[in-house]
Protein backbone atom coordinates (compact mmCIF):
# COMPACT_ATOMS: atom_id res chain seq x y z
CA UNK A 1 0.00 0.00 0.00
CA UNK A 2 1.39 3.41 -0.96
CA UNK A 3 1.73 6.20 1.59
CA UNK A 4 -1.26 8.05 0.03
CA UNK A 5 -3.39 4.88 0.11
CA UNK A 6 -2.42 4.23 3.73
CA UNK A 7 -3.31 7.82 4.65
CA UNK A 8 -6.71 7.46 2.96
CA UNK A 9 -7.31 4.15 4.76
CA UNK A 10 -6.54 5.78 8.12
CA UNK A 11 -8.89 8.72 7.36
CA UNK A 12 -11.75 6.32 6.53
CA UNK A 13 -11.02 4.20 9.61
CA UNK A 14 -10.86 7.27 11.83
CA UNK A 15 -14.10 8.62 10.35
CA UNK A 16 -15.87 5.35 11.14
CA UNK A 17 -14.57 5.18 14.73
CA UNK A 18 -15.21 8.87 15.48
CA UNK A 19 -18.77 8.40 14.18
CA UNK A 20 -19.30 5.34 16.40
CA UNK A 21 -17.61 6.52 19.59
CA UNK A 22 -16.88 10.21 19.33
CA UNK A 23 -13.50 11.88 19.74
CA UNK A 24 -13.03 11.09 23.42
CA UNK A 25 -14.21 7.50 23.07
CA UNK A 26 -11.72 6.71 20.28
CA UNK A 27 -8.08 5.81 20.93
CA UNK A 28 -5.02 5.67 18.69
CA UNK A 29 -4.79 1.96 19.62
CA UNK A 30 -8.28 1.30 18.22
CA UNK A 31 -7.58 3.27 15.05
CA UNK A 32 -4.34 1.35 14.48
CA UNK A 33 -5.93 -2.02 15.28
CA UNK A 34 -8.90 -1.50 12.95
CA UNK A 35 -6.59 -0.29 10.15
CA UNK A 36 -4.22 -3.22 10.87
CA UNK A 37 -1.19 -0.96 11.32
CA UNK A 38 1.07 -0.06 14.22
CA UNK A 39 0.45 3.06 16.32
CA UNK A 40 3.59 4.79 14.97
CA UNK A 41 2.08 4.66 11.45
CA UNK A 42 -0.89 6.73 12.65
CA UNK A 43 1.45 9.19 14.38
CA UNK A 44 3.64 9.39 11.27
CA UNK A 45 0.69 10.45 9.07
CA UNK A 46 -1.26 12.69 11.46
CA UNK A 47 0.87 13.42 14.53
CA UNK A 48 -1.84 11.92 16.75
CA UNK A 49 -5.57 11.51 17.21
CA UNK A 50 -6.19 15.28 17.09
CA UNK A 51 -4.53 15.58 13.69
CA UNK A 52 -6.54 12.72 12.22
CA UNK A 53 -9.77 14.10 13.68
CA UNK A 54 -9.07 17.56 12.22
CA UNK A 55 -8.56 16.05 8.73
CA UNK A 56 -11.77 13.98 9.01
CA UNK A 57 -13.86 16.98 10.15
CA UNK A 58 -12.35 19.31 7.56
CA UNK A 59 -13.16 16.85 4.78
CA UNK A 60 -16.77 16.46 5.97
CA UNK A 61 -17.27 20.22 6.29
CA UNK A 62 -16.06 20.75 2.72
CA UNK A 63 -18.20 17.88 1.42
CA UNK A 64 -21.39 19.19 3.05
CA UNK A 65 -20.82 22.80 1.97
CA UNK A 66 -20.11 21.67 -1.59
CA UNK A 67 -23.37 19.69 -1.66
CA UNK A 68 -25.36 22.65 -0.35
CA UNK A 69 -23.74 25.16 -2.70
CA UNK A 70 -24.35 22.84 -5.67
CA UNK A 71 -27.97 22.27 -4.61
CA UNK A 72 -28.87 25.97 -4.39
CA UNK A 73 -29.37 26.50 -8.11
CA UNK A 74 -31.74 29.42 -7.82
CA UNK A 75 -35.30 29.93 -8.82
CA UNK A 76 -38.18 30.86 -6.58
CA UNK A 77 -37.24 31.29 -2.86
CA UNK A 78 -39.46 28.31 -1.97
CA UNK A 79 -37.45 26.15 -4.38
CA UNK A 80 -34.25 27.28 -2.66
CA UNK A 81 -35.67 26.21 0.73
CA UNK A 82 -36.59 22.83 -0.81
CA UNK A 83 -33.14 22.43 -2.36
CA UNK A 84 -31.37 23.21 0.93
CA UNK A 85 -33.58 20.84 2.96
CA UNK A 86 -33.13 17.98 0.49
CA UNK A 87 -29.36 18.53 0.20
CA UNK A 88 -28.94 18.27 3.97
CA UNK A 89 -31.17 15.19 4.21
CA UNK A 90 -29.29 13.59 1.28
CA UNK A 91 -26.00 14.17 3.08
CA UNK A 92 -27.39 12.69 6.33
CA UNK A 93 -28.64 9.62 4.45
CA UNK A 94 -25.64 9.03 2.19
CA UNK A 95 -22.82 10.12 4.53
CA UNK A 96 -24.20 8.99 7.88
CA UNK A 97 -20.77 8.49 9.48
CA UNK A 98 -19.65 11.93 8.33
CA UNK A 99 -22.79 13.56 9.70
CA UNK A 100 -22.36 11.76 13.04
CA UNK A 101 -18.77 13.01 13.26
CA UNK A 102 -19.88 16.59 12.58
CA UNK A 103 -22.71 16.69 15.10
CA UNK A 104 -20.76 15.14 17.98
CA UNK A 105 -19.25 17.64 20.37
CA UNK A 106 -15.48 17.64 20.55
CA UNK A 107 -12.85 19.74 22.31
CA UNK A 108 -10.77 19.73 19.16
CA UNK A 109 -11.65 22.23 16.45
CA UNK A 110 -10.42 21.83 12.92
CA UNK A 111 -9.48 24.84 10.82
CA UNK A 112 -12.93 24.76 9.21
CA UNK A 113 -14.72 24.31 12.54
CA UNK A 114 -17.56 21.91 13.21
CA UNK A 115 -21.21 21.37 12.35
CA UNK A 116 -22.24 24.64 14.03
CA UNK A 117 -19.89 26.60 11.79
CA UNK A 118 -21.15 24.72 8.72
CA UNK A 119 -24.72 25.65 9.67
CA UNK A 120 -23.63 29.27 10.10
CA UNK A 121 -22.20 29.24 6.56
CA UNK A 122 -25.47 27.80 5.23
CA UNK A 123 -27.49 30.32 7.26
CA UNK A 124 -25.50 33.18 5.70
CA UNK A 125 -26.44 31.94 2.22
CA UNK A 126 -30.09 31.71 3.28
CA UNK A 127 -29.86 35.17 4.87
CA UNK A 128 -29.08 36.78 1.48
CA UNK A 129 -32.13 35.11 -0.06
CA UNK A 130 -34.40 36.13 2.83
CA UNK A 131 -32.96 39.65 2.98
CA UNK A 132 -34.04 40.35 -0.59
CA UNK A 133 -37.49 38.85 0.04
CA UNK A 134 -37.94 40.81 3.27
CA UNK A 135 -37.01 44.06 1.54
CA UNK A 136 -39.44 43.38 -1.31
CA UNK A 137 -42.26 42.71 1.18
CA UNK A 138 -41.57 45.69 3.42
CA UNK A 139 -40.16 43.69 6.37
CA UNK A 140 -37.02 44.73 8.22
CA UNK A 141 -34.16 43.09 6.23
CA UNK A 142 -31.97 43.18 9.37
CA UNK A 143 -34.15 40.38 10.76
CA UNK A 144 -33.22 38.06 7.86
CA UNK A 145 -30.26 36.78 9.92
CA UNK A 146 -32.54 35.69 12.78
CA UNK A 147 -34.95 33.92 10.40
CA UNK A 148 -32.14 32.21 8.47
CA UNK A 149 -30.64 30.82 11.71
CA UNK A 150 -34.09 29.58 12.75
CA UNK A 151 -34.78 27.90 9.39
CA UNK A 152 -31.39 26.19 9.10
CA UNK A 153 -31.51 25.12 12.75
CA UNK A 154 -34.96 23.60 12.24
CA UNK A 155 -33.82 21.52 9.26
CA UNK A 156 -30.60 20.42 11.00
CA UNK A 157 -32.33 19.36 14.21
CA UNK A 158 -35.08 17.54 12.31
CA UNK A 159 -32.32 15.87 10.27
CA UNK A 160 -30.65 14.55 13.44
CA UNK A 161 -33.98 13.12 14.59
CA UNK A 162 -34.68 11.59 11.17
CA UNK A 163 -31.25 9.93 11.09
CA UNK A 164 -32.30 7.80 14.06
CA UNK A 165 -35.90 6.98 13.06
CA UNK A 166 -35.68 7.01 9.22
CA UNK A 167 -39.45 7.51 9.00
CA UNK A 168 -41.23 8.95 7.14
CA UNK A 169 -39.38 8.88 3.79
CA UNK A 170 -36.82 11.61 3.12
CA UNK A 171 -38.91 13.43 0.49
CA UNK A 172 -41.89 13.51 2.88
CA UNK A 173 -39.72 14.93 5.68
CA UNK A 174 -38.37 17.57 3.29
CA UNK A 175 -41.90 18.45 2.11
CA UNK A 176 -43.11 18.94 5.70
CA UNK A 177 -40.09 21.01 6.67
CA UNK A 178 -40.63 23.23 3.63
CA UNK A 179 -44.36 23.38 4.41
CA UNK A 180 -43.68 24.71 7.90
CA UNK A 181 -40.92 27.05 6.79
CA UNK A 182 -42.54 28.41 3.65
CA UNK A 183 -46.09 28.78 4.91
CA UNK A 184 -44.72 30.41 8.03
CA UNK A 185 -42.60 32.81 6.00
CA UNK A 186 -45.38 33.64 3.57
CA UNK A 187 -47.70 34.74 6.39
CA UNK A 188 -45.30 36.71 8.57
CA UNK A 189 -46.57 39.59 10.66
CA UNK A 190 -44.56 42.71 9.92
CA UNK A 191 -44.27 43.50 13.66
CA UNK A 192 -45.00 40.36 15.69
CA UNK A 193 -45.76 40.56 19.41
CA UNK A 194 -46.13 37.89 22.07
CA UNK A 195 -49.79 37.31 22.87
CA UNK A 196 -49.01 36.35 26.46
CA UNK A 197 -47.07 39.57 27.10
CA UNK A 198 -49.41 42.08 25.49
CA UNK A 199 -48.03 45.22 23.85
CA UNK A 200 -44.94 45.90 25.98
Amino acid sequence: MSSAQRREQLILTGRQLFAERGFDGTSIEEIAARAKVSKPVVYEHFGGKEGLYAVVVDREVRSLLERLTTALTGGHPRELVEQAALALLDYIEQETDGFRVLVRESPIMSAAGNFSSVLNDVAHQVEHILGAEFKARGYDPKLAELYSQALVGMVALAGRWWLEVRKPRKDIVAAHLVNLAWNGLSHLDAKPILMTRGHR
